[in-house]
């Protein structure tokens, strides 16, 4: 196995190459690479690529590096969105970046996507350019900046970039390349479905919706957050392939055009995907300095699953890959762990079998085998599960035997994330309990209940903290039964829109209550693609219109945040000033339900003098 062309002397001199793949990430050959997949899944159908892996971006030289491809550039900010890659929630710049060299930051700009095409653009001011990745994706029509603290318009007009490729992109960048390969102008490739282009002109679009507009949506109003709000939500409504319309969004002099999701993969599809000539690794150009991080913890493991239909309302995962879960067969998951034998890196532990979500294997209800274009507006699993919702492990477990049962595996983890509501609403969930405490964890299982006030869960569409207690105690048994020293680890965020300080408080009740002192805490980061974003924003719920407190002020946040940990001594001042501004002095003592204990009174000079003062006998 070869990686592809990362040189003008590998691709024989410029021009010669029908796409430059450009990307913010290192290049690594493997299919939890975004840009990898493109690349491999472009060659099996005949097209020859570069690679142009994190460029120089002050300058267009390095973007000639292959000459003017002959059918387009492509280009993606990387595995992240460039400004998470940067920043922090609190916006401190990151210091490393598991995505480039030896783990160093600064390897590419911010606004990846927007800085590389502009850089093309001056290079070559008509060559077609398409975007893709989850920096494009997430960004494809107007969308709350957080790290701008404004509304920018869709990054198909701030990249100059001809066409967008949104969602997992395999199926739309092979009709891409035979549109152009065909000698279609890339301005009028304007049918392909899970794509965004802009227009001048939409009479021929058939029944489209059209969105509030650029200019009604980006003003600090609460007029034009109402706008915003309610163009979310018909976004949201509208990522089901099935039933899905097309969205206009206009800009006064142009329209930027989505046209509906993209067929999901059928299995001997996604199989096929996965089964290509990956080198797994990172390019040797970097063995010298360092290798890329991020293959650590994905070169032995195993993509079984795409799509969640779990749709929490703070991941963007519904609005990238959609709430279809397409699985692999057996014998492509099976092939590619027996691979894994032959390395001799491989020291017989599998890292993880799963996907978004580890246990979900097959779609969620028969809507989806009848192709039922009628629209689904509710969730899954949240509040309550879908009355039709289908709930079986029965196929996960006898994957998870088969992986087991090969020579030299030792142990098959599962470290993606586990549904515990859905494993509990099944009646044969027991059985997988059972096997996935006695075989797939070590020591810890990690699960996101996320908080515990029942008013902030349906915020965030999370079930309702009572089935997390019941899983607790279930997981407890049958750990105490198979005689293992192993617990949970919840994951828990804070200063989720909704939430106040007494709902922070209830939560370090319950977390002293239970003897949990959490290692983490991620804050709430409002990135672009999700609901709890758009609450963020306009401090309204889009589902209902209804305000909702946010916190917002770095005092409110802190306090939320250092409450979760309220056992550690750099959080006691924080956490003591919220429980007196929150009238819960109650929690400040020597009684067992206190979190934190008064202060100890400081001697004053005065008395360590007295101590001292010589008194006559």
């Amino acid at each position: 196995m070869k990686f592809l062309p990362t040189t003008q002397e590998e691709t024989k001199g410029p021009g010669n190459v029908d796409f430059v793949l450009v990307t913010g990430d290192a290049y690594v050959d493997h299919p939890s690479f975004g840009a990898s997949i493109i690349a491999r899944v472009l060659e099996s159908h005949g097209y020859s690529i570069a690679i142009l892996s994190q460029p120089d971006w002050k300058t267009p030289t390095d973007f000639t590096k292959f000459g003017r491809p002959k059918l387009a550039f492509l280009v993606t900010g990387g595995n992240i969105d460039s400004m998470v890659n940067h920043y922090s929630v609190s916006l401190h710049k990151r210091k490393t970046d598991a995505y480039s060299p030896g783990g160093q930051p600064g390897k590419r700009p911010n606004r990846a996507t927007i800085v590389y095409c502009n850089k093309i653009r001056e290079a070559y001011k008509d060559v077609p350019i398409v975007i893709g990745g989850i920096e494009a994706s997430l960004r494809r029509l107007a969308h709350y900046d957080y790290w701008d603290n404004a509304v920018r318009r869709s990054i198909l007009l701030d990249s100059s970039a001809d066409l967008l490729v949104y969602g997992m992109g395999e199926n739309q960048i092979v009709e891409i390349a035979e549109a152009l390969e065909s000698g279609l102008e890339v301005r009028h490739i304007t049918f392909i479905s899970g794509t965004v282009f802009k227009t001048k002109d939409i009479s021929f679009l058939d029944d489209p919706i059209i969105l509030p507009s650029f200019k009604a949506i980006k003003d600090l109003t609460a007029g034009a957050k109402n706008e915003y709000a309610k163009s979310c939500l018909l976004q949201y409504h509208n990522t089901d392939y099935l039933s899905a319309k097309t969205l206009v969004e206009d800009y006064s002099n142009v329209y930027v055009v989505q046209h509906k999701p993209a067929r999901p993969l059928a299995t001997a599809e996604l199989d096929r995907v996965y089964s290509l000539p990956y080198t797994r690794n990172y390019h040797p150009m970097y063995e010298n300095i360092g290798g890329v991080p991020a293959i650590e913890e994905v070169k032995f493991s195993i993509t079984s699953n795409r799509g969640c239909f779990g749709s929490c309302n703070f991941c963007s995962l519904s609005f990238h890959q959609g709430k279809v879960v397409q699985a692999r067969s057996h014998k492509s998951i099976l092939a590619e762990a027996v691979s894994f034998t032959h390395d001799p890196m491989f020291k017989g532990y599998i890292h993880d079998v799963g996907g978004p979500t580890a246990n979900f294997r097959n779609p969620s209800c028969d809507r989806w085998e009848k192709q039922s274009a009628v629209p689904c507006k509710r969730q899954c699993l949240a509040p309550k599960p879908c009355k039709n919702l289908k709930f079986d492990h029965k196929d996960y477990l006898k994957l998870l035997r088969s992986l087991r049962e090969i020579p030299t595996v030792k142990k098959v983890f599962i470290r993606s994330g586990i549904r515990y509501d859905y494993m509990m609403h099944d009646p044969k969930g027991d059985a997988f309990l059972q096997e996935l405490c006695a075989y797939h964890i070590s020591g810890r299982l990690k699960v996101a209940p996320e908080h515990v006030s029942e008013k902030v869960l349906s915020s965030m569409g999370k079930p309702s903290f009572e089935e997390y207690k019941k899983f607790a105690s279930k997981f407890e048994a049958i750990n105490k039964k198979l005689k293992k020293d192993q617990f949970l680890v919840p994951y828990l965020m804070s200063s989720h829109p909704g939430c106040n300080l007494d709902d922070a408080i209830e939560l370090a009740e319950y977390l002293q209550s239970a003897g949990i002192q959490p290692e983490q805490v991620q804050d709430f980061y409002p990135t672009p693609g999700t609901l709890s974003t758009c609450m963020y924003y306009t401090e309204l719920d889009p589902r209902t219109m209804k305000k909702i407190f946010v916190p917002k002020s770095q005092k409110e946040k802190a306090a939320q945040r250092a409450l979760i940990q309220y056992s550690l001594p750099v959080n006691y001042e924080i956490v003591k000033k919220a429980l007196i501004r929150a009238g819960r002095k109650d929690l400040i003592g020597h009684d067992p339900k206190a979190l934190i204990r008064p202060a100890k009174a400081k001697k004053s000079n005065n008395a360590k003098n007295k101590k001292k003062r010589y008194s006559p006998k």
